[in-house]
Parts: structure tokens; C-alpha cells; sequence
């Protein structure tokens, strides 16, 4: 069963996410309330896409700091599996602290970042330039690494790109 649940969890997740967007009944509770719960059985059972979603919604807009602090572990089981988007936020999370469960931590703050960077995510890499220009998280200025870094931003699509690559689908 346990197999089975694992193999379910990506299509769990993309109804947890339609049911979550869907306009119909926006302001009713059984329908988040049944989302949540979707989104909770993937990510309990290995899907990356609901790790990052359900973290970031029970970090980010928990009614209590337990919910938030959950939320932060599920955004940290995402980042830890590659997703780019849990990696940046991990690297803020670590960065400010978050209670006594999320101490500030400068290097793991850093190596987030740098994973999301890598991966394109472009706050990160905005986040990458500033560190080596301003000497932030602890490491030293260095205008060639803050270079390096901006030419991986200059070869992003600009947001203008992508709203023009869109509308013309």
C-alpha cells in the first residue's frame, strides 16, 4: 500500500493544487480544508511538488507558530530534495532565523542560496550578486564571483519575455 501511495502522490499533489486554484467556492473552508489535507498526504508520501507547496503555505500563512514551524520542515525536506524555489526560501529561513527551531545559521543560508542559484531561481541569484558585492552571510567581497553571478542573471529571460511567450500560446 505504502508503494502505491508513493506512486499516487504526484497526481495527489497536481489535484490538491487544481482544488486549491479553483475559482468556484474560493472563500469556502471545506474546500481548503480538503486541499491542505491533499497536499499533506503527497508530501507525506514523497511528493516534491506538495513538500514545497503545503511548507510554504503552513510557514508562510500558519494560524499558529506550530503550523509555521512545520511548514519550515517541509520546505526544508523540499529544498533538501532539489526544488529551487524551497532552496531560496531555506536560505531566507537561515538566514533571519525562524524561533529555536530554525537558528540563524549564515553558512547553510549560503549554501541554500547557492543551490537555488544554481538552479536558475532568479531571487537567488539576486541574492548571490548581493552576497559577494556587499561582503554578506559571513563571506568576503568578491566582484568577480558578484560578476560571475550577473552574468547568469543577464542570461535569464526577462519577465517582459515570458509574458510575451505566453500570450502568444
Amino acid at each position: 500500500m505504502h508503494w502505491l501511495m508513493r506512486q499516487l502522490a504526484p497526481l495527489i499533489a497536481w489535484l490538491a493544487n487544481c482544488l486549491f486554484h479553483l475559482p468556484l467556492f474560493k472563500r469556502s473552508r471545506l474546500r481548503h480544508r480538503v486541499a491542505m489535507r491533499l497536499f499533506r498526504l503527497a508530501a507525506d508520501n514523497g511528493s516534491q511538488r506538495a513538500l514545497s507547496v503545503y511548507g510554504h503555505l503552513l510557514h508562510f500563512r500558519g494560524e499558529d507558530m506550530a503550523s509555521r514551524i512545520q511548514g519550515g520542515i517541509y520546505l526544508q525536506r523540499a529544498a533538501d530534495g532539489g526544488d529551487p524555489r524551497a532552496q531560496y526560501q531555506m536560505g531566507r529561513i537561515f538566514e533571519n532565523g525562524f524561533e529555536h527551531h530554525f537558528p540563524p545559521d549564515l553558512g547553510k543560508a549560503l549554501q541554500y542560496y547557492r543551490q537555488a542559484a544554481e538552479q536558475l531561481h532568479p531571487l537567488a541569484i539576486r541574492r548571490m550578486i548581493e552576497v559577494y558585492e556587499e561582503g554578506a552571510l559571513g563571506v568576503a567581497i568578491d566582484p568577480a564571483r558578484a560578476n560571475c553571478w550577473r552574468q547568469r542573471q543577464d542570461r535569464l529571460p526577462s519577465v517582459e519575455a515570458l509574458s510575451v511567450s505566453s500570450e502568444s500560446r
